[in-house]
């Protein structure tokens, strides 16, 4: 008997019983621990949301002191855009 026949019937055991219930274990622990935001996490998501308000509140500022400046700006853009792409 040599080598290759004595580890057939343990590899064999292996791929079909071991293996799939090692994968499915470790997916399903990788999908329970992605699931919840940890405390540290949410914080830091607080803080990008309250950031983002904050730059969009600054955009909107900046597009009527734009608009009030030069009331035309927005159409400018677009014709720059349209040429720059060909249009």
């Amino acid at each position: 008997m040599d080598l290759f026949q004595m580890l057939l019937v343990p590899m064999i055991l292996f791929m079909l019983i071991v293996a799939p219930t090692w994968i499915v274990m470790h997916y399903r622990s990788l999908n329970r621990s992605s699931r919840s935001l940890t405390e540290e996490d949410r914080q830091s998501l607080e803080a990008m949301l309250v950031a983002v308000d904050q730059l969009a509140d600054r955009i909107e500022s900046l597009e009527s002191i734009l608009e009030a400046d030069h009331p035309d700006w927005r159409q400018q853009q677009d014709r720059q855009a349209n040429e720059e792409k060909g249009v």
